[in-house]
């Protein structure tokens, strides 16, 4: 299902202290948060999200992945089995495991709004080369690099990969990555945010300079918003774990917030508290905590 239409705001309310309410709902990122750096999720951070979902906090995975690279989460979704993917473009279904997840919702980026996109990064800082993520396919320009471990559907100018008459274009554009050799990727960053403006929603999560580039005001959190506005859940009532920029819109909407203690200087300042790195656990560090005192007998 494809859903652009009204978004429910990704802004913080402060209506009511958060540290009151008990959460109802964990929201993660994966790479350099849940996950340690080998890409494991350990003996620990199992233990704790099923400890979390048997004292009834939902979990969601929250994640600039693609679909196709869950499978290191599937077996761990539980109950609910659903994922917010591409930094909010979709939400999925892993039930079906690996190769079989299902798009419940869809949050495309326009063909158009691509093309602007692509087009005023090249005049920006010329250099940049471009990939295109689809719901079931990948497609790459020439020189944009091996970033990742799989093989394009093809390689073409990205202004072709977008066009109408491109034999995937029936398929939805859930985010374009642009990539530089030799920009620092801050500064990367901030120029294509000034570049494109409000034609597409821009941010990063890679060490590199690579930008993920999605449908304007499509983010971790727009999304998540929807997610917990669809179960009857308020900000304040949920827990969010990042270390990146693509996790700051998250971070400053739940009610409450840690930055990983690997995390961008941004993700710090954006988040409510902290906790120890991601190759210490220390997700699970906090939903132990969060059990705990759900668990603990009042008096």
């Amino acid at each position: 299902m494809r859903d652009n239409g009204r978004v429910t705001s990704a802004t913080r309310q402060p209506e009511t202290a958060a540290d009151t309410l008990p959460p109802r709902l964990i929201a993660t990122d994966l790479d350099g948060t849940l996950l340690r750096d080998d890409k494991s999720v350990s003996p620990r951070t199992v233990a704790a999200l099923a400890a979390a979902e048997e004292a009834g906090i939902e979990v969601f995975f929250v994640t600039g992945r693609p679909a196709r690279w869950m499978d290191v989460v599937s077996d761990h979704v539980h109950g609910h089995g659903l994922a917010i993917c591409g930094n909010g473009a979709a939400v999925v279904d892993l039930h079906g495991g690996p190769g079989s997840h299902r798009f419940v919702k869809v949050r495309e980026l326009e063909r158009a709004n691509a093309l602007d996109a692509v087009r005023l990064l090249r005049d920006a800082a010329p250099g940049t080369v471009y990939a295109v993520e689809q719901t079931y396919g990948f497609y790459q320009e020439p020189a944009y690099p091996k970033l990742h471990m799989e093989i394009p559907d093809s390689l073409a100018p990205a202004e072709e990969l977008l066009s109408p008459d491109h034999r995937a274009a029936a398929e939805p554009v859930l985010k374009i990555l642009a990539y530089h050799p030799e920009m620092d990727p801050d500064a990367f960053l901030t120029l294509a945010r000034l570049a494109i403006g409000d034609r597409a929603n821009v941010t990063r999560s890679s060490p590199s300079a690579l930008l993920e580039i999605s449908g304007p005001g499509v983010s971790k959190a727009s999304t998540l918003a929807l997610c917990c506005a669809e179960r009857g859940i308020s900000h304040e009532q949920v827990v969010a774990f990042g270390d990146m920029p693509n996790d700051v819109e998250m971070l400053t909407w739940a009610g409450r917030s840690y930055a990983m203690g690997n995390a961008h200087p941004d993700v710090v300042a954006a988040a409510s508290g902290q906790t120890v790195a991601n190759n210490e656990d220390g997700v699970a560090v906090v939903i132990e905590r969060l059990v705990a005192e759900r668990l603990r007998p009042r008096a």
